[in-house]
């Protein structure tokens, strides 16, 4: 049975659960960092008496709460929704493997907000021991929860032998696990260090911005040089679907370049700037580094959703919200017969497709009208594309189409893993997969002015 799909025109629900998920990420794992700078520098202030750095301190503590807590907690849940929305199967998969992962994370979850505030009320009001130990507490448990997390997003990539042992600490400890906990524990570090550039450029006296810009510069180099290692394991550990769909896009080829590349510039400028010269934290050079280290961040969350497909679970769940093993199942009894929600459309749009048993019947599609037909076929693309696929917009299929003969596009519907090797497969009849034709010729416009070269383009 396939879940009904959410449709967002011109974007497509991929497109916007990375728009979504690349905003809380930028900010969680400066949640991670920054719980780790604060809890740092709050003892050192207190340790040292120096009342300047315990009131620049106070300051970045509401930046980080208002930051990571508020604004944090917001797209965390932006992730939930989109997500349940537009792989509701891959949701269920992963609630199922993960729901005892998932309630430790909450637990988590619930320290890091408690101590956030905590930390934050605390100035004057706390003795500076409580406060160190509050500070430590929240970078411990912001830790942890993305170790958890990790966990899952990894799996989602490789889950390795879970798929034919099953086990909640097999699925933790997938492939995935160790690279992806290295990178995104020094992206933590490193974001952190931006975000303290950035805002000790801005708020900060030049004594302090300059002793912070030297006290921030070994994380952040360690955060670099994790990044890059963890980067190569994980690289390293790709299921061989997943190795190949890098290999084969000029585009993920291109932004795994500018991943390394920008992380090595950065590792650099770390060095050569706050490391050796901590003067250099000016405002124009924080703002150069914060966009620089995001930049390489979004690149990589790009790549790890991308490099996914076919599938949204490797192996598990394909990307159109099918199990791979109901694939035959499907070609045999068609799509919309396969699936509740299209049954029951078919069933009161266009009753005559219905056999006496009340099963639809896919031959009868040949019966209906040109029009209905090309209706039949909108209703597959939304279910068995629309997860990948806008009409018009990111990946449109207008645009993918344009100029193709119909020949073309009932080759490509029924063997669309042919054309491109990371798209799911046909899961319908030969009779479905003429009406989804019919659709996309519907749809797909002519070859643009002086492209076509049959005598009917032009020229002398």
């Amino acid at each position: 049975m396939h879940y009904p799909w959410w449709s967002v025109p011109a974007l497509t629900a991929p497109l916007l659960i990375a728009i979504v998920a690349v905003l809380h990420v930028l900010v969680s794992h400066y949640a991670v960092g920054g719980g780790l700078f604060l809890a740092v520098e709050i003892g050192r202030a207190y340790r040292a008496g120096d009342e300047a750095l315990l009131r620049y301190l106070r300051s970045h503590a509401w930046f980080f709460v208002l930051l990571t807590v508020v604004f944090g907690a917001i797209t965390g849940v932006g992730i939930w929704w989109t997500i349940g929305l537009a792989s509701p199967l891959a949701t269920e998969v992963l609630i199922h493997t993960f729901l005892f992962g998932w309630a430790i994370e909450y637990v988590f979850f619930v320290i890091e907000i408690a101590a956030a505030f905590a930390l934050s009320y605390g100035w004057g009001r706390l003795p500076p021991r409580v406060h160190q130990t509050v500070g430590w507490l929240y970078a411990i448990a912001a830790w942890i929860s993305l170790v958890l997390i990790t966990a899952i997003t990894g799996f989602m990539l490789n889950p390795g032998r879970w798929a034919t042992t099953g086990g909640f600490w097999t699925a933790v400890f997938n492939p995935q696990f160790v690279p992806q906990v290295l990178a995104r524990t020094g992206g933590a570090l490193l974001l952190a260090s931006l975000y303290v550039y950035l805002h000790a450029a801005v708020k900060a006296p030049p004594e302090l911005r300059t002793l912070l810009g030297a006290r921030s510069a070994r994380p952040a180099l360690l955060g670099a040089l994790l990044v890059l290692s963890g980067g190569a394991l994980w690289y390293l550990f790709l299921p061989a679907s997943a190795r190949a769909a890098l290999e084969a896009a000029s585009t993920l080829n291109l932004l795994m370049l500018l991943i390394f590349a920008l992380t090595a510039v950065v590792f650099i400028m770390l060095y050569l700037g706050p490391y050796r010269n901590p003067g250099w934290v000016t405002t124009g050079f924080a703002i150069l580094f914060f966009v620089l280290g995001v930049t390489a961040f979004t690149a990589g969350e790009f790549i790890r959703e991308a490099v996914r497909k076919p599938y949204v679970i490797y192996n598990v769940v394909l990307s159109n919200g099918i199990y791979p093993p109901e694939v035959p199942r499907l070609r045999a009894v068609g799509f919309l017969e396969g699936g509740t929600w299209t049954r029951a459309y078919v069933a009161a749009r266009w009753p005559a497709l219905l056999d006496r048993a009340g099963r639809i019947a896919p031959a009868r599609l040949r019966d209906l009208p040109a029009a209905e037909r090309v209706e039949v076929g909108r209703v597959l693309f939304q279910y068995h594309c629309n997860a990948c696929h806008a009409v018009a917009g990111y990946s449109g299929m207008r645009a993918l189409t344009r100029g193709w003969s119909r020949p073309m596009l009932r080759d490509l519907v029924e063997h669309p893993e042919r054309v491109r090797f990371f798209m799911p497969p046909w899961a319908g009849t030969p009779e479905e997969a003429e009406a989804l034709a019919d659709y996309l010729a519907a749809v797909a416009p002519p070859p643009p002015p002086g492209m076509r070269y049959d005598g009917a383009g032009g020229g002398p």
